[in-house]
């Protein structure tokens, strides 16, 4: 029996076409064309073979009209997965599969009830068989379309039923034991009124008192959305993962001083290292938690949690920033090395320096021999917890992997020893200077040495807060020391310190010539693998930076289309953007370089006020 049909004109408006015995005339008339779907992934083995055939033709169509696509696919095609790029480039499928899938449209007898598991799956599959046909001016009858939107709507009424339904019936634990007669009635009216959905709807008498099982389960919700709101929150303050000025103290505050973590675990996810070098992710959530543990053992104002979660940040920012990730300059091992010897280079830290150690003859400098006390503890107490198998994070490493990595990891710690300040940078001054390349340990262990005294270089809130846990350590040292009888070390005198004046050298001889060093070590390794690009740059294949990337971001388009007609056996030109070297930049942005010049003008500033304040106390003692 010949029904009303419906396709998509040009210019993507909806029109009913009708067809009729009675009136052959056709009519026409405008329906909005808006469409808004979100595909659910339930795998069974009877839809399957439907999802695999809708998603090779759903590709197809992304290559056919990539400037009509409707929303829906305009966001598959950007972030599509494996399965979705099935049939990519196959420019061969035509409008008969389609029609194949929609003739199966009239098919409704055998569709499972609307409250079935399956029924979700079908409808998502039939609203795409929709979308598809409509996309590609594919005609289907009225009443086929009526009758599977009508069986969609039916299925989201059941969805949305059954959540409802287990919302209000589901036992609430404690909170459902407590009698109504115990809550007052302001406040039950007020958390009946304000938290739960059904009840701030209904007339009641005044006798009536609510259940306290819905005012409890309403609580539950909100605080399920608390934490929804809270975790999207935090999503957004690590957007800025990637920034110099990322604000760590925010984060810890956030996460309930917990921000070692979530920095960790973001910056590891990022690049996808757990699943390149099989680490089990409930073995790095432990290692996370119990290096935060290890930091907090002794409750150092600066040696704790969240200074190895901005050291770690600031190593990956300033690596970032100088555009070596996109250089394929580290491996994945080297990153994720780099990554824990960021986390554990203060580990278990004391808040006392190497020379209290060894002035108090600790057992810890017994056990290293006065060398390199601390940091000598901080990598051997973390590569022995990784012995643990609940913590070790290395277990499917090789020798020749864990060798490597344990390598780097030493060397990039033990260079954090401030002792080896000048002589670390008077050799990578050296090494710039000459024509060979820098070899990579040097160039990663004076980034995390920079990174770990970087806070002078940070905007003047964060800088200030750094300084005042800091002092607040020294002084802390410094009251240990009287009470053992030994020295005060300098800047551990709480009486006698000049704060200001200490910055500004501290500034002035450590970090900004510190920070010039490894500014121009970044430019020097950039400039060798621009180098080294340019010499084997073939005009059929792209350079270093064009191929492959250690950011886990999905395959460009270009390079499947490249891959497809490679496997077709087909010769493809490369579009002259990829056979012609674009220029790459050698300069590394300083952003550090503007803070440090403010925060010294500002403690300058500083320290007029402190020369003052003495100079009046000075006044204030004389008789």
């Amino acid at each position: 029996m010949p029904g009303r049909k419906i396709r998509v004109t040009s210019c993507s408006s909806l029109h009913i076409i009708g067809t009729s015995l009675s009136n052959p005339a056709a009519k026409s008339m405008k329906v909005s064309a808006t469409t808004n779907t979100k595909r659910h992934h339930h795998h069974h083995h009877h839809s399957s073979k439907t999802n695999k055939t809708a998603a090779a033709r759903a590709a197809a169509m992304v290559n056919h009209d990539t400037e009509n696509l409707s929303p829906i696919f305009s966001s598959k095609s950007k972030s599509s997965d494996s399965t979705d790029n099935v049939g990519v480039g196959d420019s061969k499928i035509s409008h008969e599969a389609i029609e194949q899938d929609v003739t199966n449209l009239t098919n409704l007898n055998n569709l499972p009830s609307t409250n079935a598991f399956e029924a979700l799956q079908i409808s998502s599959d039939r609203l795409r068989t929709i979308i598809a046909a409509l996309h590609c001016n594919i005609l289907i009858r009225k009443a086929d379309l009526v009758r599977n939107l009508d069986y969609v709507a039916n299925v989201l009424d059941a969805v949305h039923e059954d959540e409802t339904r287990r919302l209000m019936e589901e036992d609430d634990g404690a909170l459902s034991e407590i009698e109504p007669d115990s809550v007052p009635n302001e406040v039950r009216d007020w958390l009946t009124m304000t938290f739960t959905r059904s009840m701030s709807t209904l007339k009641r008498r005044p006798s009536d008192k609510p259940k306290f099982k819905s005012v409890a389960q309403a609580i539950r919700a909100g605080i399920m959305v608390d934490r929804i709101v809270k975790k999207w929150t935090l999503r957004i303050k690590l957007k800025t993962i990637n920034e110099w000025t990322f604000d760590v103290f925010s984060v810890n505050e956030f996460t309930n001083g917990q921000c070692l973590r979530y920095v960790g675990f973001e910056l590891m996810q990022r690049y996808n290292l757990p699943n390149k070098l099989h680490i089990s992710i409930t073995t790095l959530q432990n290692f996370l938690e119990q290096m935060e543990s290890g930091y907090s053992r002794y409750r150092n104002p600066y040696h704790n949690l969240v200074h190895a979660a901005d050291v770690l940040q600031t190593t990956y920012q300033i690596i970032y920033n100088s555009g070596l990730m996109v250089e394929n300059w580290l491996t994945d091992l080297e990153l994720f090395a780099i990554f824990v010897a960021a986390i554990v280079h203060d580990f278990e830290h004391t808040g006392t320096s190497n020379n209290f150690h060894i002035q108090s003859r600790s057992d810890v400098a017994l056990i290293y021999n006065d060398r390199a006390v601390l940091e000598n503890h901080h990598v051997s107490a973390a590569f022995r917890l990784m012995r643990q198998d609940e913590y070790n994070i290395l277990s499917e490493f090789t020798s020749d992997e864990y060798k490597n990595f344990r390598h780097l990891v030493i060397e990039m710690v033990l260079a954090t020893d401030m002792s080896c300040h000048f002589a670390q940078l008077k050799t990578m001054r050296s090494l710039i200077s000459m024509q060979e390349n820098i070899e990579k340990a040097k160039s990663l262990a004076l980034i995390l040495h920079c990174a770990d005294i970087s806070h002078p270089g940070k905007p003047w809130d964060i800088h200030h807060t750094w300084t005042q846990s800091l002092m607040e350590e020294f002084f802390k040292q410094g009251e240990k020391e009287k009470e053992l009888g030994l020295p005060c070390s300098p800047l551990c005198d709480r009486d006698n310190t000049l704060v200001a004046e200490s910055q500004i050298g501290f500034i002035q001889y450590i970090v900004e010539p510190s920070f010039i060093v490894v500014g121009d070590m970044l430019e020097k390794v950039l400039k060798s693998l621009v180098a080294a690009d340019s010499e084997v740059l073939s005009p059929s294949i792209p350079n270093r930076s064009m191929t492959s990337s250690p950011s886990p971001s999905a395959v460009s388009s270009t390079e499947l289309n490249l891959q497809h007609d490679e496997q077709n056996g087909l010769e493809r030109r490369l579009p002259s953007s990829m056979t012609t070297p674009i220029p790459r930049s050698t300069i590394v942005r300083r952003p550090w370089a503007e803070y440090l010049k403010l925060n010294r003008e500002r403690w300058v500033q500083e320290a007029e006020e402190e020369r003052r304040r003495k100079q009046l106390n000075v006044i204030e003692e004389e008789p």
